[in-house]
C-alpha cells in the first residue's frame, strides 16, 4: 500500500514495479487543459489561453489581471494547476466594452498568452472536460516489458479514482486541521481556508471508501444496491439487475460504480453497497456529521477512472514517457502510483 494524505491506500494493479523520478525539471510534467467548448466570439468576457511554467494558477491569474488593468476578482479559471510543471490552461476575464484582446506573447517570466477571444460567460470552477498529460519519468529501475504489460492493463481496466495527496496538505495536515475546525477547537473566519479543509475531508472519506472497495476487489465492479454513473456525465442510476448488458457496459468502462462525497443530501446506495459504505464511514462519524452541519452538499464520484489516449515509449535507458487524458477531477498521480513508487521533484 502507498500513503496518500496520511491514509494507506491499496493498489489495484499489484503495486509499484520499481522506482522512478517525476518532475526532475518542470518540462517533465506537461498538462493541457481541455475546455470542451469553443469561445463564443462575443460577449463581455475574455477567454484567455495561457501557458505557465513554475507559476501557480493564482500567480498567473494575478499577472493577467495586472496586465489588463482589472481587479484580481475579475479573473476566474476552471481548475488549479501544478506549479512545478508546464501547464496550459484557460482563464476568463470580465472586460466589457471594446477593450483590445491581449496579443500572444509573454506577460511575465513564466506566464505566456497563447490566444484570446471574446466569450459570453464567466469561466466557472469545474467546467472542464478534462486534461491531457505528457509525463517523463527518469531514473526508472523497472523492466520496460513489465511496464508495458502494466500500462496495457491500466488502459483496459482504468485505475482507482483516488484524490491526490495535494488535497490533504503536507503529511495530511489538512485533515488534522479540519478535525479541529469541525470540533470547535479551531475557529476559522477565512472562508477560502474553511472551504479547502471541508473539501479535504470529503476527499479523505471518499478515499477511505474506495480503498475498502479496492481491498475487496470491487472498485471497478458492481455490487448489489450500487449507484452507477454514466462515464463522463455524472448522471446516476440505481442498479436493479446485474444482467449481461450491465456487465458488458462495466467491462467497457461506460458505467463506473460510485462512492460518496459526503454532505447534506448525499445520494445513498442500498443493500451490499450501502452496508460497505456505512461500515467504513461509521469509523469517521464525526467528520461525516460535521460536513452536513457545515452545509456541505453531498454528491457522488466515480470509483474508477478511465485512462484515455494512453501511449508510452522509452526515449532513453532508465526513462519512460507517458501520454494520456483524464476527465476533470482525476489525478495523474493516481495513474503513476499504480506503476512506480515515484519521487517527485529534482534529485537532492
Amino acid at each position: 500500500m502507498g500513503a496518500v494524505g496520511g491514509l494507506q491506500l491499496p493498489y489495484a494493479h499489484g503495486g509499484p514495479l520499481g522506482r522512478a523520478r517525476l518532475r526532475s525539471i518542470p518540462e517533465d510534467f506537461f498538462v493541457d487543459e481541455v475546455l470542451g467548448f469553443p469561445p463564443s466570439g462575443q460577449g463581455e468576457h475574455l477567454l484567455v489561453h495561457v501557458r505557465k511554467r513554475e507559476r501557480t494558477t493564482e500567480q498567473a491569474a494575478a499577472r493577467l489581471a495586472r496586465s489588463l488593468g482589472v481587479p484580481r476578482r475579475a479573473v476566474s479559471y476552471a481548475g488549479m494547476k501544478d506549479k512545478w510543471a508546464v501547464t496550459q490552461q484557460w482563464f476568463s476575464v470580465h472586460l466589457p466594452g471594446n477593450a483590445p484582446l491581449p496579443p500572444p506573447g509573454e506577460l511575465a517570466p513564466g506566464v505566456e498568452v497563447l490566444s484570446a477571444a471574446r466569450h459570453n460567460k464567466k469561466l466557472r470552477r469545474g467546467v472542464l472536460r478534462g486534461n491531457r498529460f505528457r509525463l517523463r519519468l527518469r531514473d526508472v529501475d523497472a523492466p520496460a516489458a513489465a511496464i508495458s504489460v502494466r500500462l496495457a492493463a491500466i488502459a483496459r481496466l482504468g485505475v482507482p479514482n483516488y484524490f491526490g495527496a495535494q488535497r490533504f496538505g503536507p503529511g495530511g495536515e489538512n485533515i488534522d486541521r479540519a478535525r479541529d475546525m469541525l470540533s470547535g477547537r479551531l475557529q476559522l473566519r477565512d472562508r477560502t481556508l474553511r472551504g479547502i479543509l471541508l473539501s479535504a475531508v470529503r476527499s479523505y472519506l471518499f478515499n477511505q471508501v474506495l480503498a475498502e472497495r479496492v481491498r475487496q476487489g470491487v472498485w471497478n465492479k458492481a455490487v448489489e444496491g450500487e449507484l452507477l454513473m454514466l462515464d463522463g456525465r455524472g448522471s446516476l442510476f440505481a442498479l436493479e439487475v446485474l444482467d449481461e448488458d450491465i456487465r458488458a457496459r462495466l467491462a467497457a468502462l461506460a458505467i463506473p460504480p460510485s462512492g460518496p462525497l459526503c454532505g447534506r443530501g448525499c445520494p445513498q446506495p442500498s443493500a451490499v453497497a450501502a452496508d460497505l459504505e456505512q461500515r467504513v464511514l461509521a469509523e469517521e462519524a464525526e467528520l461525516v456529521a460535521g460536513l452536513s452541519a457545515a452545509g456541505v452538499e453531498g454528491a457522488r464520484r466515480a470509483l474508477r477512472v478511465r485512462v484515455s489516449e494512453l501511449a508510452w515509449w522509452f526515449p532513453a535507458p532508465g526513462e519512460v514517457e507517458l501520454r494520456f487524458a483524464l476527465p476533470a477531477g482525476a489525478y495523474a498521480t493516481s495513474v503513476i502510483r499504480e506503476i512506480f513508487a515515484a519521487e517527485d521533484g529534482p534529485a537532492g
